[in-house]
């Protein structure tokens, strides 16, 4: 494919951005003249849909709030070869688009994560946000042994293929989450950028909540869990039922072999029940990772059919 006829386009998720929309299409404009900007007005209530306009975006509404609505509307409804996604607010870094592109397409991957760097002497996290990406990041990379560094960062490069198999389920800022686990899940080709991260300007007010979307995003990842990994969620399961179950049996095989007797009937048939809740897990836990490798090989053929 000849570098002229690639489409690019650049994806711009906002809600009540009209101090700092007008600035980031700008910036993009300069930094990729060849991409397409595309605004999603979320059901903003100030002028952000006019100021994208005027900026020159092409606007398109979503009524249902929260990012990742917005973000499927973008997917949804745009086709080009290669997708970038940021935010409307100015804290990422527009400059970089071009060499993250270039690295996409070198990389041949389907999925690119802008790693931020906090520009010196600016606020960029809240109290709480760094730690909650760093815990974050460390429990998906425990769990679906990914080598992310940043994966609540919301600048991205993205194929087409990534794009338009793409199936969200979340409908807010979890949406970042959801679409690492989907990378991983699948063994796409993945990468990730350095980019500067800068404070909002004076007068833009952040839409993130540090406990309620905590909150959210915890909820994914044990969703995604539930989804992608049943088998170790039952092993668990069934290793502390099992153990339970032994630990109350060993006293009463104890008083058994003293007495010849078994006096602790409740007791008793709680162990025999835990015993067989944890055989009753483990073969549950084995299904359902059967139906999930189905689910998986659905998605990778869904995923090698969008073609780019």
């Amino acid at each position: 494919m000849k570098n002229e006829t690639i489409q690019i386009a650049v994806l711009l998720p906002c809600f009540n951005e009209e101090k700092t929309i007008h600035e980031v299409v700008r910036t993009f404009r300069l930094a990729l003249p060849e991409a397409t900007i595309y605004v999603c007005n979320n059901n903003s209530t100030d002028n952000t849909k006019k100021i994208a306009l005027n900026a020159g975006a092409i606007v398109l509404d979503e009524p249902k709030k929260g990012k990742a609505h917005a973000v499927e509307k973008l997917f949804r409804s745009i086709s080009a070869d290669y997708y970038i996604l940021s935010d409307g607010d100015l804290t990422y870094d527009p400059k970089i688009a071009k060499s993250a592109i270039e690295k996409c397409k070198d990389l041949n991957a389907d999925m690119l994560v802008g790693v931020r760097k906090s520009v010196s002497g600016q606020k960029t996290y809240r109290p709480g946000h760094h730690f909650g990406n760093w815990a974050f990041t460390k429990i998906l990379q425990l769990i679906f042994s990914g080598s992310f560094i940043d994966v609540l960062s919301g600048y991205r490069v993205f194929s087409r293929k990534f794009v338009k198999s793409m199936p969200i389920l979340s409908k807010g800022f979890d949406i970042e989450v959801e679409m690492t686990i989907h990378a991983l899940s699948l063994n796409l080709t993945v990468g990730e950028f350095e980019t500067n991260y800068y404070e909002r300007p004076e007068g833009s007010v952040s839409k993130l909540n540090t406990f309620r979307d905590g909150l959210l995003i915890t909820k994914t990842i044990l969703r995604l869990l539930n989804d992608y990994k049943p088998l170790l969620i039952f092993s668990i399961a069934t290793f502390v039922q099992l153990v339970l179950g032994i630990l109350l049996f060993i006293p009463i095989l104890e008083q058994f072999m003293i007495t010849g007797m078994v006096d602790r009937f409740p007791t008793a048939f709680l162990s025999l029940g835990l015993i067989i809740l944890s055989a009753m897990s483990f073969f549950t836990g084995l299904i359902l990772d059967g139906i999930t490798r189905s689910r998986l090989e659905t998605k990778k053929i869904a995923f090698l059919q969008s073609s780019k």
